[in-house]
């Protein structure tokens, strides 16, 4: 793609799109004025995701598969950043007189964050694995889904589908979980009780430096096997920056490029991952989730059919949907993700709809979609919540999460090695 061949259709629907989105903005803030803030969020989430091809599920698929962590070690990152910030957040406002969240009475002030503290039992851990296996079936997480839908990419749609269908099974699940004795065997840890908030971000960045150990070492070992492949190998032409030796203006082809075609790397993204997750915090007083609002789309298009929703598991779930989705701050900021990937492709000029797949890779989307959905509510949250969210306020139960989903992933990469498109086949 060069200044000569490169169409300017897309970059101006893409400008269009933007337009909307800032009318969208003002009629949500004639409803709640939080709810355009929702939507900057997600725009942002959007389209860094997708300008760095940045992603959770690939934290664990790219270094298995290419044998270099560029990514893993960028979500490292971006997880030291962001705890590093919500320190200072919690501490300020536990001086002040907050308590976490599942403390808190009625009335009372709480840690921003702190509703991502989960109480860690068998479904956190089922639930994850579940998550892990569903989103190398799919070729993404929930953010990476939402991502994928904007990018135009079929695969993703139907796999959304099945994610939202997934997510009130998944609800009922682990309330029934969690009423039973057996779901009453578990722990609910906040570091900062045991350690102090530095202490806690001490102990979190010894597991971080632990991660990045294992990622080093990895990759050394795929390197001693020459199944080290360059971080920069899977970048297209287009993506690269331009080999221009002349100087150039401001209001230039090249500067546009450089601002909305060449891709970030893993690092940027990750950083502004790391920004966009802090914003969500300050404007809002919780951490970034995305799968819930996918329970709540689950309610608001089956309740209509006749479908009840009767249980307990289901009460605030369906005063939300009562109340309109529109109201919904989760809901706001997910269409925002998907809209600002969708401009990010547009600006580049990359935006087709992709929807061709064989019968047996779209029975593996539609099953991704399924063990995600589910997993991601009988463990409370997906990669965003139960995971990076929960680890960055210091949650012992985003670790096990984490444990959880990488072996369900690992275990869909050997399992299913070669089976469908997006696992390729095992290594000799």
């Amino acid at each position: 793609m060069s200044r000569n061949n490169f169409s300017w259709k897309q970059p101006a629907i893409g400008a269009g799109l933007m337009i909307i989105a800032i009318i969208f903005a003002i009629y949500l803030s004639g409803l709640k004025s939080v709810l355009p803030v929702q939507l900057f969020s997600g725009l942002l989430f959007g389209f860094v995701l997708t300008r760095s091809r940045f992603g959770f599920a690939g934290g664990i698929k790219r270094i298995y598969v290419r044998g270099e962590g560029s990514l893993t070690k960028a979500l490292l990152l971006m997880l030291t950043v962001t705890m590093l910030v919500f320190l200072g957040i919690q501490w300020f406002a536990s001086q002040n007189g907050a308590v976490p969240a599942f403390v808190a009475e009625e009335g009372q002030a709480f840690i921003p964050g702190t509703q991502n503290v989960f109480f860690t039992n068998l479904g956190t851990v089922l639930g994850g694995f579940l998550f892990g296996m569903g989103m190398i079936f799919s070729g993404g997480c929930a953010s990476g889904t939402l991502a994928d839908m904007g990018e135009g990419e079929g695969r993703a749609l139907l796999t959304f589908i099945f994610f939202v269908l997934g997510a009130a099974p998944g609800e009922w699940a682990r309330y029934t979980l969690d009423e039973s004795a057996l779901g009453q065997i578990g722990f609910r840890a906040y570091l900062p009780d045991y350690f102090g908030f530095f202490g806690a971000f001490a102990v979190s960045m010894l597991g971080v430096v632990f991660l990045y150990w294992l990622t080093v070492r990895y990759e050394a070992k795929r390197k001693q096997e020459g199944t080290y492949m360059d971080p920069l190998g899977d970048w297209e032409d287009f993506e690269k920056p331009l080999e221009s030796k002349e100087a150039y203006g401001f209001f230039s082809y090249e500067t546009y490029h450089k601002l909305f075609i060449e891709r970030l790397t893993f690092k940027t993204g990750g950083l502004l991952v790391a920004f966009a997750s802090v914003f969500v915090l300050v404007t809002t007083e919780k951490a970034w989730g995305v799968t819930s609002a996918f329970s709540k789309l689950n309610v608001a298009l089956l309740k209509p059919l006749g479908i009840s929703f009767s249980s307990p598991a289901f009460a605030k779930i369906v005063a939300d949907v009562d109340a309109g989705l529109m109201l919904d701050g989760g809901t706001i900021r997910n269409i925002g993700l998907v809209l600002g990937s969708l401009i990010a492709f547009l600006l580049a000029g990359r935006f087709s709809f992709k929807f061709s797949m064989s019968a047996k890779d779209a029975a593996y989307f539609a099953a991704g979609g399924l063990l995600m959905g589910f997993g991601a509510r009988f463990a409370k949250g997906c990669n965003a919540g139960a995971l990076y969210s929960a680890m960055s306020t210091f949650s012992v139960s985003g670790w096990v999460f984490l444990v959880a989903m990488c072996l369900g992933g690992i275990a869909s990469l050997k399992i299913f090695a070669g089976k469908m498109s997006l696992i390729p086949k095992a290594r000799n």
